[in-house]
C-alpha cells in the first residue's frame, strides 16, 4: 500500500494490454523499411518505440528532429527495473557512447539542437563524444538536490547538460520563453516605484533571463504525480526549458533514451510532436500512461502563466 501523499504512477494490470498495444516495436518497423520516410515519419511521429537503440536508428529518418534530448546511462552501475548497465572504464564508456551517439546525430535536421545529460564522472566523455559531431554552445549545470550525501567524499548535487547544435549560424533559441520569476529580498524603488520589479498577491519578483547554472529545479520525488519508479527519472521542468528555449510548436522532439517518457510527455503539454526510444517495456508503458494524462493535464510543476518559478516561490506549486 503506498502512503497517503505517495502519487508515484504505477501500471495497474487492467491497463496493460491497452498500454503495450500503443507502442511500436522493431516488427512494425521492419514492415515500414520499404516505405518512403512519409510514411515511416508516420509511424514513429508521437510514438513511444520499445527496443534496442542500436537495432532502432535505422529504421529513423535521418534529418528528422528539430530537438534531440539525450539522458544515456551513465558511467555508474544502475539497474534500469531489471536491466543492469555496469560501471566501466573511461575508455570503455567512451567506446560505448561511439556505438550510438553518431548515428543519433545523424537524425538531427541541419539547424537543429541537441542537448545530453551527465554527472561528473561521464561529463567529459560526452563532451569529447559531441565535439566530434556538433558545435558545443554551452555547458548547462543544473542543482540536483537530492540523497543524504557520503560521509567520506562530497555529496553529488550537480549534473550538466551539453548543448550543442548542427550550424552555430543557424539554430532556433528562445531566451525570453524561459524567463525565471525571482523573488526580491530588497526591493528598490525610485521616485516611490518598483525599480526592474513587481507586486503581486504572491509577493515581490523580478523576471530575469536564465544563466547556465540552474538551481530550481527538483528531482521527482514520492508526492509529486509525475514521478515514476524509473531510478533517474529527470524533472518535467527541467525539461521544458530545453523545449521551450529550442524548439517552436509542432517541431519535433526525439528522446533515443526516453526512459520513463518525460520528453515526450513534455513535449506535449507544450504542443510539440515527439518520439522516443526505450528499451524497456515497463517504462515505455509508463511514458504511454503520462502521455494519456497529458491529453487533459497540461501542468508542469513550476511553470506557470508562462514562466518558470524558483523552487518553492510559488504557493500553489511547491516545486
Amino acid at each position: 500500500m503506498k502512503a497517503k501523499n505517495n502519487r508515484t504512477l504505477t501500471l495497474e494490470e487492467q491497463e496493460i494490454d491497452t498500454l503495450r498495444a500503443r507502442l511500436i516495436t522493431e516488427d512494425i518497423l521492419q514492415k515500414e523499411v520499404q516505405e518512403d520516410n512519409i510514411k515511416r515519419l508516420s509511424t514513429i511521429i508521437n510514438k513511444t518505440i520499445n527496443g534496442d537503440i542500436i537495432k532502432i536508428l535505422k529504421y529513423i529518418p535521418d534529418n528528422f528532429a528539430d530537438l534531440i534530448i539525450i539522458d544515456p546511462p551513465y558511467n555508474l552501475s544502475k539497474n534500469f527495473n531489471g536491466i543492469k548497465f555496469n560501471s566501466r572504464s573511461n575508455d570503455s564508456y567512451e567506446e560505448y557512447i561511439d556505438t550510438w551517439f553518431p548515428s543519433v546525430c545523424k537524425k538531427l535536421k541541419a539547424n537543429g539542437s541537441l542537448y545530453m545529460c551527465g554527472d561528473w564522472k561521464c561529463t567529459a566523455a560526452l563532451q569529447q563524444a559531441i565535439e566530434k559531431e556538433l558545435t558545443i554552445m554551452n555547458r548547462i549545470t543544473w542543482q540536483r538536490e537530492k540523497g543524504r550525501g557520503s560521509k567520506s567524499n562530497w555529496k553529488n548535487s550537480m549534473e550538466d547538460i551539453w548543448f550543442a547544435v548542427k550550424n552555430p549560424n543557424d539554430y532556433y533559441f528562445n531566451v525570453d520563453a524561459v524567463m525565471i520569476k525571482r523573488k526580491v529580498l530588497a526591493p528598490y524603488k525610485i521616485d516611490g516605484q518598483p525599480k526592474d520589479w513587481i507586486e503581486d498577491k504572491e509577493g515581490n519578483f523580478r523576471l530575469t533571463h536564465p544563466s547556465n547554472f540552474w538551481d530550481d529545479i527538483s528531482v521527482p520525488f514520492w508526492s509529486m504525480p509525475e514521478n515514476t519508479i524509473h531510478p533517474t527519472q529527470k524533472s518535467e521542468k527541467l525539461y521544458a526549458k530545453l523545449i521551450l528555449a529550442s524548439s517552436k510548436e509542432s517541431d519535433i522532439v526525439f528522446d533515443p533514451f526516453l526512459g520513463s517518457g518525460t520528453a515526450s510527455v513534455v513535449a506535449k503539454k507544450l504542443n510539440r510532436k515527439y518520439c522516443g526510444i526505450e528499451l524497456n517495456e515497463e517504462y515505455c508503458m509508463l511514458a504511454e500512461k503520462r502521455l494519456e494524462i497529458a491529453n487533459t493535464d497540461k501542468t508542469i510543476q513550476g511553470y506557470t502563466d508562462g514562466v518558470f518559478w524558483e523552487r518553492n516561490s510559488l504557493s500553489s506549486q511547491k516545486t
